[in-house]
């Protein structure tokens, strides 16, 4: 199954490619929760790293984008040895301060959606772990890769 066999949920995901490994599986036989949420900080780093947000600029800066809501709707169990495809999209961005991610969780094998999640983002300074207003090059980045569908 290529890209574009896909049904994503919206246009031109950035997607990391996963393979679910015998030690991302719980005792219920299929990848445990935490592991998901270890995927989705995985991907949402290559994204903003993509878009030239390195860390060297969050260090430089002083700012991050931090995690403040992650909501995951777990559909159908990835089990050890799936090859996954893991999409996210920059959904909202208001300028300021907040940003919303969305993804989608895609078995290969067989195209369905196992989850979809949305995390929500706050601005916030390294040195106080406070809120803090985006610097410019980010709300350039975050801004160029708004999808709204």
């Amino acid at each position: 199954m290529t890209m574009t066999d896909i049904q994503w949920d919206r246009r031109k995901p950035f997607v990391m490619d996963i393979t679910v490994h015998p030690s991302d599986v719980d005792r219920l036989g299929h990848a445990n929760n935490v592991v998901y949420v270890r995927w989705l900080e995985g991907v949402s780093w290559s994204h903003i790293e993509h878009l030239g947000m390195t860390w060297e600029q969050h260090e430089a800066t002083g700012k991050a984008m931090a995690i403040t809501r992650t909501e995951i709707d777990y559909l159908i169990p990835a089990q050890a040895g799936d090859h996954l495809k893991l999409g996210t999209w920059l959904t909202d961005f208001d300028g300021r301060f907040r940003s919303t991610r969305c993804f989608q969780l895609v078995r290969v094998g067989d195209g369905r959606t196992l989850a979809r999640a949305v995390s929500t983002h706050a601005c916030v300074s390294l040195r106080t772990q406070r809120p803090s207003r985006v610097p410019a090059i980010f709300a350039e980045a975050l801004s160029s890769a708004l999808i709204r569908d």
